[in-house]
């Protein structure tokens, strides 16, 4: 199940601890991290290269891709899977001794960014406007495009098809709309079944912020925007949604994720990235399935993407060599053989028709990069936003202004503002 994403974020908020103690322990390393001259060396190199593998299929599509580069250039190339990359790659930096290359979390990148960990190369990709502009913001700091995204997810709406005809519903019926989601909610909860299952934190309630027109902080990442009367107007929505019994969290359908409810036939939809087909494949195969854009706010369309970048340490000795591994894993023709390993979608939007073509049941994760929005990109905001999780697992009962005040006040806390 491709859900690394979610899960670095996650860890790495655990690790900071309480609400605030990020700002002391921040990303895991010294802040001096990528301080000082480092002498470049010139000939062969020999790269480490740190992944956060999703699995073995993900592992061994790296590892013949570094292989290939390698035995090209004359390098060597070595790749390892981290078993806590977030863990791994603090005490790398601790220790002097950062790996060549590394994935980095978009929800880690601005603290990594912050402390100069990270070089800041991305323009020296080939064409690297071919990237998707939400992915390319992703990874930017102080006008600074510091590494290229290697492959993205987006949130769609998921439906079971047996489970929507049986509630009487057709094509047509797929609701585009917020106002139309609540209309064929209505309708499957009339049929005596559950309409959609939720996830209860930011990376599934953040897209109804999105699609009102919110978001936690401005676009440079520098201000707190929680308090927002576009993120009250979502929040109020989708507590609409779980009052009316429109939508319920997995933890009320005894799940552990919303994925697990769906594909366990208790909720007719969810909400979930393209990940969610190799859960399905795995655990579910008989539930038959179809993928939708996310139903328009007021504001247009949303949602939220899912990312990580190809980071070259400040401090390595190989950069030449790490951007050229970085620029061969990053062609259209290596993105489309990854995206066949391991169920990823290219960054590059001169993949996305090829990529299409190939999985047109992921059309509506890949259309939605046009308009996704990017984790939070501002350093020092674990705990603030585990806060804010946590706070949204109680929207059922909590009036949502209160929900985001909270939020509000830490982020600007955090932020320094």
């Amino acid at each position: 199940m491709k859900r690394s994403y979610l899960r670095t974020a996650a860890l790495a908020s655990a690790a900071c601890g309480t609400l605030f103690a990020s700002a002391a322990c921040g990303s895991g390393f010294d802040d001096t991290a990528g301080q000082g001259t480092t002498t470049q060396s010139s000939g062969p190199a020999s790269l480490q290269i740190l992944i956060g593998s999703s699995g073995a299929a993900e592992t061994s599509a790296v590892q013949k891709a570094a292989a290939a580069w390698a035995t090209a250039s004359g390098n060597k190339a070595t790749v390892t899977p981290a078993q806590d990359l977030t863990q791994q790659l603090g005490q790398a930096f601790a220790g002097d001794s950062p790996p060549d290359v590394f994935y980095v979390d978009a929800a880690r990148f601005a603290d990594y960014a912050s402390v100069g960990a990270l070089e800041p190369y991305g323009d020296k990709i080939s064409d690297p406007d071919d990237f998707y502009e939400s992915l390319r913001t992703t990874f930017t700091r102080d006008g600074k495009f510091y590494c290229v995204p290697k492959d993205f997810s987006t949130l769609a709406l998921i439906v079971n098809k047996d489970l929507w005809k049986k509630a009487g519903l057709g094509d047509s019926d797929v609701p585009t709309t917020w106002e139309q989601l609540t209309s064929v909610a209505g309708k499957i909860k009339a049929k005596g079944m559950v309409p959609l299952a939720l996830g209860d934190t930011r990376d599934r309630i953040g897209a109804f912020m999105v699609e009102a027109g919110g978001w936690i902080t401005s676009p440079d990442g520098k201000q707190a925007t929680a308090d927002s009367p576009e993120n009250v107007k979502a929040l109020d929505y989708v507590q609409s949604l779980l009052k009316g019994g429109l939508a319920k969290f997995p933890k009320k359908l005894d799940s552990g994720w919303a994925g697990e409810a769906f594909g366990k036939a208790k909720a007719v939809m969810t909400i979930e990235g393209n990940w969610i087909k190799g859960a399905m494949k795995a655990d579910y195969p008989d539930v038959g399935y179809a993928a939708y854009q996310l139903p328009a706010g007021p504001k247009g369309k949303g949602t939220l993407s899912f990312t990580n970048c190809w980071g070259v340490a400040a401090k390595s000795r190989h950069k030449e060599q790490a951007i050229s591994f970085v620029e061969a894993m990053t062609k259209t023709g290596q993105q489309m053989e990854f995206a066949r390993a391991f169920g990823v979608m290219p960054s590059r939007e001169s993949a996305k028709d090829q990529f299409v073509k190939e999985f047109p049941e992921d059309a509506a994760f890949a259309d939605g990069a046009g308009y996704a929005q990017g984790p939070v990109n501002a350093p020092k905001m674990d705990s603030v936003l585990a806060d804010f999780d946590a706070g949204l697992q109680q929207l059922d009962t909590t009036a949502p202004k209160t929900i985001l005040a909270r939020l509000q006040k830490n982020a600007q806390s955090a932020l320094g503002n």
